[in-house]
């Protein structure tokens, strides 16, 4: 009842903000340092929650004679960041920024803070290729419909008879499948990597990563997203777009949640997948017990395995998850590539990461080919 008051409280804040109010947030300056603001003179706390931040962390503004709160952090690192205030108790996006972040529950904002121009996530002066929008009605899922984003890579509309390898990423928790593309930027890191030669042209699809309603036990979600996975979605795109057949053309990544995703159905499903990739990921705790099977067979399951990719930030509380696993993996002579990174568990890193993975997928099967 008290969330309740205060959003009906906080209602007549917003709108007067979307009507008239002329506070400038955020405000990037050129040190990268980045002042945020929220007009709410009625307010008697207000504090800011980023991505940037260790978990559960928030940062105190402090309120001007006009009923202005402000604050000003960093330097950010360049890039989108995700933050949203929390007045009085209650997590609200800024009013004044029309870049919004939605996700699976509550929505928030971004900032784009600039680098030196040269960031892979920028639109450069390449061929760029196409983000669609598919709805795909699922029968795992009850007939539920869900948005799936395919990315397809510059060239393709051009040659109808040319066939790609296909990338499945997945998004982590509390996200939806505009996840990638909003804040990640995957489509513009593929377009440069692509022009710069150092990745094979690829299709990409994000799918929506909740099969059941957030918050609802992991399990279940992973076990009900894989069905619609390989049931649902991966039948529809694959027969609707040109995709080059066979497990060696198929990738499956993820990050957080997706991670453990891209694990449990790439792992379990290698007559479909040749290449594994976890980003920051909920490893299975189970994962040596569950995998005992591959475990024990390293030259068989090197053969089929083409790549299994690991990072993580050092300062995310995940990593020692995927420092074991890699640890794992070494014990039992199972070829990997485990690349940690200094960060936190945001974009900031999962950018980078995608950077690293998408040249190695598919180039020892597009030379063989050639």
């Amino acid at each position: 009842m008290k969330t309740l008051l205060a959003i009906l409280l906080l209602a007549p804040i917003a709108f007067a903000q979307a009507q008239n109010d002329t506070t400038v947030s955020p405000q990037v300056q050129p040190d990268r340092h980045v002042t945020f603001r929220i007009r709410a003179p009625k307010a008697s706390e207000v504090t800011i929650n980023g991505d940037w931040m260790p978990p559960r962390t928030q940062e105190k503004l402090s309120k001007d004679e006009s009923g202005v709160w402000s604050i000003t952090l960093g330097p950010l690192e360049p890039g989108i960041a995700i933050y949203n205030f929390v007045v009085d108790g209650v997590a609200i996006p800024d009013p004044v920024n029309p870049k919004m972040k939605l996700r699976a529950r509550t929505s928030a904002s971004l900032v784009e803070v600039p680098g030196d121009g040269t960031e892979l996530w920028l639109p450069h002066d390449v061929p760029h290729g196409l983000v669609e929008l598919n709805y795909i009605p699922s029968k795992a899922l009850g007939g539920q419909t869900r948005e799936v984003r395919v990315y397809t890579p510059p060239a393709y509309h051009q040659d109808a008879s040319k066939t790609y390898p296909i990338l499945y990423l997945l998004h982590g928790s509390n996200d939806t499948a505009a996840g990638w593309t909003d804040v990640g930027r995957a489509h513009y890191i593929l377009d440069n990597l692509i022009a710069q030669k150092k990745a094979v042209p690829m299709i990409i699809v994000m799918p929506w990563g909740h099969a059941v309603p957030f918050g609802e036990p992991q399990q279940n979600n992973t076990k009900l997203f894989e069905q619609f996975l390989l049931e649902d979605a991966m039948q529809m795109i694959e027969k609707n777009y040109r995709v080059a057949p066979g497990r060696e053309n198929r990738a499956i990544v993820g990050l957080s949640m997706g991670g453990g995703q891209a694990i449990q159905i790439g792992l379990g499903h290698l007559e479909l997948f040749s290449a594994v990739g976890s980003f920051s990921g909920a490893i299975p705790g189970d994962f040596a017990t569950r995998f005992k099977t591959l475990l024990d067979d390293p030259q068989g399951t090197n053969q089929k395995l083409h790549l299994f990719f690991i990072a993580c930030g050092r300062q995310d509380g995940l990593f020692p998850r995927s420092r074991q696993l890699a640890d794992t993996l070494e014990a039992n002579h199972i070829n990997h590539v485990f690349a940690p990174s200094e960060g936190l568990h945001n974009y900031a890193v999962w950018r980078l990461y995608l950077s690293k993975v998408a040249p190695m997928l598919f180039q020892a099967d597009q030379q063989k080919t050639q």
